[in-house]
């Protein structure tokens, strides 16, 4: 944890810095979130300094408990949809330079729950799970959250649940991809290593959108699909067969996604002939964006009944 806080800001100064020339301000991030390791004053400090928006939660300290202790009975809280409910106020924790913006944010939970017990080294006999039973009340589960940017209520839990689909990606890097872990303690070789990684996991990621592009897979589903094949590449009066045979039960499956494979390849060669190579890659990568989430035909609103003709336009 105290790491994690104190690598953050100089990361972010690293990234905005190449050399002496600074990064322009379009390229610095939007919003900066975290959990509570990241909700700290030195980091929320430095963060203010380089004008920097964040949103991180805060640790349910005692001063926190007492916040929410207060607002609980006092305040008028918001429906934000789906069940939850904020309200926001200022706060300044000991430890704190000054008071800053603060979100909390509850949601009612189901009453059916169970308790596990925790298991002891001297416990003998079958374990038991007991039920929770709330009678003539309701359990709230709750989130405090701080800020710095001037995002509506209405906006700030929801930029906090996104966090969690955001951490997917790092979350396969770093669990599926072996993105971490470098043990070498030089710098150039585990930038060079991390740099590898994160371009090989790129290219893959864009390669099984393009195969499958209704939905994302990870890569411990995808790697075992479309992977699951010995190819044999054969040339003949110039030209050039594969001949994929496929080992996987799901062999249908696999045929469909390299089928969009070879339509995007295709589509992408009669498109694009004549542009270079760096210039290619990104007319695939929109040909895959399109078709994963397809453009909307703006359409022009129906003209009122007995209306008069739109004027014909003359060439000059």
């Amino acid at each position: 944890m105290p790491q994690a806080a104190a690598v953050l800001p100089n990361l972010l100064a690293a990234s905005c810095t190449q050399g002496s020339r600074k990064c322009a301000a379009r390229d610095d991030p939007r919003l900066v979130r975290g959990d509570f390791a990241f909700g700290v004053d030195p980091v929320m400090r430095e963060l203010e300094r380089m004008a920097q928006p964040y949103l991180f939660k805060l640790k349910q300290s005692a001063g926190v408990r007492r916040l929410i202790e207060r607002l609980w009975r006092d305040a008028e809280w918001q429906d934000m949809g789906e069940g939850y409910h904020a309200v926001e106020t200022r706060l300044a924790l000991s430890g704190w330079e000054h008071d800053r913006r603060v979100i909390v944010v509850r949601r009612a939970v189901k009453p059916s729950l169970a308790v596990e017990a925790n298991k002891g080294r001297k416990s003998k006999g079958q374990q038991s799970l007991p039920f929770a039973n709330v009678e003539g009340g309701k359990l709230w589960e709750y989130a405090v959250l701080v800020t710095n940017s001037d995002c509506p209520l209405a906006a700030i839990g929801q930029l906090y649940r996104d966090r969690a689909a955001c951490e997917n990606g790092f979350d396969e890097l770093k669990n599926q991809w072996g993105w971490g872990g470098y043990t070498t303690r030089d710098l150039e070789r585990c930038n060079l290593s991390a740099r590898t990684g994160a371009l090989i996991y790129n290219w893959w990621s864009w390669y099984v959108r393009l195969a499958h592009p209704k939905a994302r897979l990870e890569a411990i589903t995808s790697r075992p699909l479309l992977l699951a094949g010995i190819a044999r590449q054969s040339a003949h009066a110039g030209h050039t067969r594969l001949l994929v045979t496929l080992t996987h039960a799901c062999a249908d499956q696999v045929k469909t996604m390299i089928a969009n494979v070879r339509k995007g390849l295709d589509a992408n060669l009669a498109s694009a002939p004549q542009l270079a190579k760096p210039e290619r890659r990104r007319a695939l990568v929109r040909y895959i964006i399109v078709r994963i989430a397809p453009l909307t035909p703006v359409h022009a609103p129906p003209s009122p009944p007995n209306s008069p003709p739109a004027p014909a336009l003359a060439a000059a």
